[in-house]
């Protein structure tokens, strides 16, 4: 074991799971490629976008370099969704136990071993590196570099001394957490997603700031597990991005958890009087108001990984905050090299970042007119309860001047539901009005995320919600929720003369 090489990493502890990681993802021995002449394409990054195209390119038969600075599987494996879904686990596993009464099922108190709970998701992570490892990669037939890689002219990429000239290029660098610029913040060390996952001991008392999914998820998580959480919303409710319903039955939810949340409120200021003790101001309508914790997470605000790539020697145009510029081909303002993943994308989602890259495969080896804009996206939440989400809101299909009609069903109203007292949320089905196509759905319950697929399949297929209420489900399940919304639209086409001819029809 080399633990300074796993802690340089930015792997803490530096135990055997980390170390088992670090020698798929950043092999300290790795040996150096002997370059190709000429690559088909050279891929700047080795997060789930530049794995995929990698991967895919050279299954096609493509000569293929994969560069990698820090750790092949990126935010994904790393500090993202493997870990992150961990730690979600056990918090749920811990929730179960204490509502298990509700059941009829009789436990004593919890006892949540944060060690052991950490000690797992490093296992976690560790057996699901191989998948991303620069060992298969080059079992694969790609070329992995690990090292920093700049742009230096069109056609030539520079990774720490060695050239690497190529006919086309990927940039799939991803982004980082950033931090706002508050006094005293940075001076406070606080943790990031990218860095939670380093803790062995359970904070007593953490600050989030701020309510998207991550700072939800992880808030809700760390409160399970034991610590007291105070979590800063910029806006009235969680989740801004999804229907404000959604956000206000999380918001209960937390509340219910004992979470503490302070509403549209932005941090100030933060006081580290002395380690483990920050003091932290948050302004909002109702003034100041002042808490302290002996953890602070920053969950607000992501970086495009950017700088110190060259791009200007390439012509590639950059925005601080949308970062690499792509067409709806996700092709850069230079026509040699495209870009995938969070570096570009609005939706920053590993599966966005996979189909991204089958794009650009598509349209960077073999001239393809794969569009972006074609795809639909879904994203879910992993609260609980979750919160699944595709294609338009009702204010987002309002702002575009689309005329709509919402089906909904609450779960309250399913059976399943009733059964496993899992009643809190919904199912809602966004139509264009007059018609039955689907334009979007919110989804809000137990499984919302596995749920949420149907919608996306009959969008997909141009599928009519009307027809979705032919679709036999499983009884009693909370997907029945689906069926019943297209049972709604469909007693919509039952009109007074439908009714008036029906009637007729049955007297004769």
């Amino acid at each position: 074991m080399n633990p300074e090489a796993t802690e340089r990493l930015g792997l803490h502890p530096a135990d055997d799971a980390n170390q088992r990681l670090a020698d798929a993802v950043h092999p300290a021995d790795w040996p150096r490629p002997e370059p190709a002449a000429l690559y088909d394409l050279v891929v700047v990054g080795a997060g789930t976008a530049g794995l995929v195209v990698a991967a895919g390119a050279a299954g096609l038969g493509a000569r293929v370099a994969l560069v990698e600075r820090h750790l092949m599987g990126g935010d994904c494996l790393n500090a993202g969704c493997v870990p992150s879904k961990s730690l979600l686990a056990a918090a749920h596993a811990a929730h179960a136990v204490r509502r298990a009464s509700i059941l009829g099922i009789r436990t004593g108190p919890v006892a949540v071993d944060f060690a052991a709970v950490m000690r797992r998701l490093r296992e976690t992570r560790a057996a699901l590196a191989s998948h991303d490892s620069a060992a298969r990669f080059r079992s694969l037939g790609v070329d992995v570099f690990l090292g920093n890689a700049r742009f230096v002219r069109t056609g030539e990429t520079e990774v720490d001394g060695v050239v690497l000239r190529w006919r086309k290029a990927v940039i799939a660098t991803g982004a980082r957490a950033s931090l706002p610029d508050v006094p005293g913040l940075a001076a406070a060390r606080p943790l990031t997603h990218e860095t939670v996952f380093n803790l062995t001991e359970l904070p007593r008392h953490l600050a989030v700031i701020g309510a998207g999914p991550i700072g939800c998820e992880l808030a809700q998580a760390f409160r399970r597990l034991g610590s007291e959480v105070t979590l800063v919303a910029s806006g009235p409710r969680p989740l801004p991005r999804d229907e404000p319903a959604a956000g206000d039955i999380v918001a209960d939810r937390l509340g219910a958890d004992g979470v503490h949340l302070i509403a549209n409120a932005r941090l100030s200021r933060v006081e580290s009087p002395r380690p483990g003790l920050h003091r932290l101001h948050v302004g909002g309508p109702s003034g100041i108001r002042t808490f302290e914790a002996e953890h602070i997470l920053v969950a607000a605000g992501r970086r495009p990984n950017v700088d110190a790539l060259g791009l200007d020697a390439v012509g590639v145009r950059t925005d601080p905050r949308r970062g690499v510029l792509v067409d709806d081909h996700l092709r850069t303002t230079n026509r040699r090299i495209f870009a995938a993943g969070d570096v570009c994308l609005r939706h920053q989602f590993t599966h966005a970042a996979d189909f991204s890259a089958r794009i650009v495969i598509q349209n960077a080896l073999f001239f393809g007119r794969k569009r972006a804009s074609a795809l639909n996206i879904p994203w879910c939440t992993y609260t609980d309860p979750e919160v699944a989400q595709v294609g338009l809101t009702e204010a987002a299909a309002a702002a575009r001047g689309i005329k709509t009609t919402l089906f909904a069903r609450e779960f309250a109203d399913v059976d399943r539901a009733r059964t496993a007292a899992e009643t809190d949320g919904f199912v809602r089905i966004l139509v264009r009005a007059g018609t039955d196509r689907i334009l979007g759905a919110t989804i809000v319950g137990a499984r919302a995320g596995e749920m949420i697929s149907e919608i996306s399949v009959a969008m997909a297929a141009g599928m009519g919600l009307g027809r979705l209420a032919a679709v036999i489900h499983p009884y009693p399940t909370m997907a029945e929720a689906i069926r019943q919304c297209g049972d709604a639209y469909n007693r919509t086409r039952l009109t007074p003369r439908a009714k008036w001819f029906l009637g007729h029809l049955l007297r004769l």
